[in-house]
Formats: C-alpha cells, sequence, structure tokens
C-alpha cells in the first residue's frame, strides 16, 4: 500500500460513491476500483461496502480512513516543512469550535494568528461537540474544543475554563427581570434539549434526577438555531450556554437579541470546557501556534469569562 492509495481510499469515504471519487481524482473508475481491490487484497479485509447508494467504510475501513487520514496529513506538513524550512510556522491548521465557544473565541483567533501568524491557515469548524469529536477522531481536525474534564484514552485534554448554563425562553417561569432562575422552577417546564447522546442532554437530565424534578422535554433536537428560535417564540424553553443568548443579545446580532436569557442557580450548571488532540498525531509547530493563541486569548478574556460565569 502506498500513499497514493491512501489518497484514492479517503477520496472514496469522502466522496460516498466510486464515480465521485473518481471524477474529482480525474481518473477512471474501473482503475479506482482496481486500486481498492488491491488494497483489500494487501490487507486481508474489505474495505468497502458497495450498495446501489454508492459505498461506505467497513469497520476496518474506518480505521484504516482514521490512519490514512493522519498520514495524509503528516506528508503534507513534511513537504511544507521542508520547502519552508524547517522551523516555519506555516500550513492548515484545523480547528473544531462549538458554537457558543465559537461566540467567544473564533474571531479574535482569526485577527491573531492572520496578525501574528500570516503564513498559518486556519480552518474553523463550528458545530456541536459530539460532531466535532467525530471528526477530531477521524483526524479530520488538529485541534478540538470540547466539553471535557479529563483526558480519554489517545485524547490530550487542556483546560480552558467554565461555561455555565442558562435557560433560554420561559418568559411564565419566575422573574423575567431576574439575571437567574432556580432549576425549580423549570420541574415540567416545556423545554426542547439535544439528543439523549449529547453531553449537555446527561448533565441537565442528572441535574434534574438529583434534585426529584420533573425534566419535560417535548423534543430532541440536534440544531442549536432551531432550539433558540423555539425558545425565543415562547413555545418552549431551552438550557444551553449562557454565551449564545447573551452574546448576541449585546451586539443586537441574528433573530435571537429579544430571547429572554438567564442563568440557572441552585444549582448551578457548568461544564468544563478544554483544548483537545489526539495523542497519536505528532503536533506540527503551525498547530502549536494555534493551540497557544487560543490559550492566550482565553487568559486575556478570562475577566469577562469569569465575570459571566460567576453572576448571580
Amino acid at each position: 500500500m502506498d500513499i497514493r492509495q491512501m489518497r484514492y481510499f479517503v477520496a472514496c469515504v469522502d466522496a460516498g460513491s466510486l464515480s465521485k471519487a473518481a471524477l474529482a481524482l480525474s481518473i477512471s473508475q474501473p482503475s479506482l476500483s482496481q486500486q481498492i481491490a488491491e488494497m483489500e487484497s494487501d490487507l486481508g479485509v474489505p474495505l468497502l461496502m458497495r450498495s446501489y447508494s454508492g459505498v461506505a467504510p467497513t469497520e476496518a475501513g474506518v480505521t484504516l480512513y482514521r490512519h490514512a487520514q493522519s498520514i495524509i496529513k503528516q506528508i503534507a506538513q513534511m513537504r511544507g516543512d521542508v520547502k519552508r524550512g524547517e522551523h516555519a510556522l506555516s500550513g492548515q491548521v484545523a480547528v473544531g469550535l462549538p458554537t457558543s465557544v465559537a461566540s467567544v473565541l473564533a474571531v479574535p483567533l482569526f485577527e491573531r494568528m492572520r496578525a501574528t501568524y500570516p503564513g498559518i491557515q486556519l480552518q474553523i469548524f463550528e458545530s456541536m461537540s459530539g460532531y466535532l469529536n467525530e471528526l477530531l477522531a477521524n483526524g479530520r481536525l488538529d485541534i478540538a474544543v470540547l466539553f471535557r474534564e479529563t483526558e480519554t484514552r489517545g485524547v490530550s485534554v487542556i483546560p480552558l475554563f467554565n461555561e455555565r448554563l442558562a435557560v433560554h425562553g420561559a418568559a411564565w417561569v419566575g422573574n423575567p427581570r431576574a439575571k437567574t432562575v432556580p432549576l425549580e422552577l423549570l420541574s415540567g417546564v416545556p423545554i426542547v434539549l439535544p439528543g439523549k447522546s449529547h453531553g449537555l442532554r446527561l448533565l441537565v437530565e442528572r441535574a434534574f434526577d438529583s434534585a426529584g424534578l420533573d425534566l419535560n422535554v417535548v423534543a430532541d433536537i440536534d440544531s442549536l438555531p432551531t432550539m433558540l428560535e423555539i425558545a425565543r417564540r415562547g413555545e418552549a424553553a431551552t438550557i444551553l450556554s449562557s454565551y449564545l443568548g447573551r452574546d448576541r443579545a449585546a451586539k443586537g446580532q441574528g433573530t435571537h437579541k429579544d430571547l429572554l436569557t438567564r442563568f440557572l442557580v441552585k444549582p448551578t450548571l457548568e461544564r468544563s470546557v478544554a483544548l483537545c488532540r489526539l495523542n497519536a498525531v505528532p503536533q506540527t509547530a503551525a498547530s502549536r501556534a494555534v493551540q497557544d493563541c487560543m490559550q492566550q486569548i482565553v487568559a486575556e478574556l478570562a475577566p469577562g469569562i469569569d465575570a459571566t460565569t460567576n453572576e448571580r
């Protein structure tokens, strides 16, 4: 197996179709199929499941895809380092940010990198943390900001700050002019949350269970804009990062500028925000520079973050 075959295989998985991958690679489909067949023969296992709708990786194919992504990225970085000099700070760095964190860090990170390291090209992916975790595991991200407290197998975790949760909407609950809402007042209130596999959902469920309260989830919605819009319309409340409502309202941005956002108290709900990267992938100088910039920005924003996090 060589690097060219790895590129072919990655293209097939990304495209989900041999014909689309062949078109993107500018080779014939029979030639591409032959290369995949040679890889399967070499490894002794099937790598792709073929159907009328296209192709999808087998379990062995998923493992190969993850390693191939890492190897391709390292070779590209090696070539760039050789051409520009071993210590040159240049190349692409893919960073994953949850939406709530992106509202605080994305623009400052872009501006800092452009001013300090113009040779580094940022790729910023903004999504829900579950999807970012998948991208990191598959080698699509160099750095991901995730909601984690401790290191897990194969992943380094560098704590950044604690993100406080708030209830968005539910103007009929408690005093709408107050900055806080006791959790007990949300017992039985219609709420929309991410699906059961989402870390935020598990955190909220544990909090309600511990307090002996009725968590009334009327819909599982894995879309932050949709949850915020439902809360804005008053059809149900949602529990998300306090930044999502307050940051938009302060700046007058988006359709959620009139969304009522109040911190949860008794108990206060928080989750740890951390920088994560794969241990198996050697960190490049460019990736390290991005990581350092992110930590510097958080340190500079710490008074504002703490003020939001500790507000009562």
